[in-house]
């Protein structure tokens, strides 16, 4: 799950050979000549589409999308070997937290099929403020608040990321969410689990955070 892919309904991916999509600009020609060509698994997609249906979503598929910065930037890193299956699935245009917290409900059966989910983003994404003099100090606020309610009790944990919000420099931090839900996401398929932080640093200018559930 990318930050950079939003649709009006949960849309995946169903081609058998995807391609990537280079959705950014101004960078060096080389970045444009990356390849990563990891198999797409339509039988995969259809079992996502059959989760989130069963759960009240309406859904649909894109077979010519390829695989965007968000996917393919992590996994080209992680598998460079392109030699596992990947689905990619969208974000839901309008980004409420608690809706996608809700999709990830619905996936949750897939950690017990041997499908590994990812939400890919940021825990902070304000790019003006990258590097800004105030951006560290308000960054580190709002990580220690994700991080405090990804690694605490599982029980309250969906109904205060839902309510995101609230918390210090929340939209100081995330202007737009997108970087935000793909987080909700992994929460919702979560279920009891505990949150553990598997990074944590500086970058640009900022405080930011990974996190790994089970």
């Amino acid at each position: 799950i990318s930050a950079h892919w939003e649709e009006p309904v949960p849309t995946v991916m169903t081609a058998e050979r995807p391609p990537l999509l280079f959705d950014y600009y101004g960078f060096p020609p080389e970045s444009y000549r990356l390849t990563w060509p990891a198999p797409g698994d339509p039988g995969l997609a259809a079992r996502v589409r059959q989760l989130l249906g069963g759960a009240g979503f309406t859904t649909a598929e894109d077979r010519e999308r390829g695989f965007d910065h968000g996917t393919f930037t992590p996994l080209k890193q992680t598998y460079p070997d392109a030699d596992i299956p990947v689905v990619q699935l969208s974000l839901k245009k309008g980004l409420d937290a608690a809706e996608h917290l809700a999709m990830g409900r619905a996936l949750a059966p897939l950690r017990d099929e041997g499908v590994f989910l990812i939400g890919s983003g940021d825990t902070f994404h304000n790019l003006r403020e990258f590097f800004g003099g105030n951006a560290f100090d308000r960054s580190v606020k709002f990580d220690e608040w994700l991080s405090a309610v990804v690694t605490g009790p599982a029980a309250d944990r969906n109904d205060r990321l839902a309510s995101w919000t609230a918390a210090p420099f929340a939209r100081y931090c995330h202007p737009r969410e997108e970087h935000l839900i793909p987080l909700m996401v992994i929460a919702g398929a979560a279920g009891s689990d505990p949150g553990i932080v598997t990074w944590s640093g500086s970058f640009m200018g900022t405080h930011q955070t990974g996190y790994h559930f089970g």
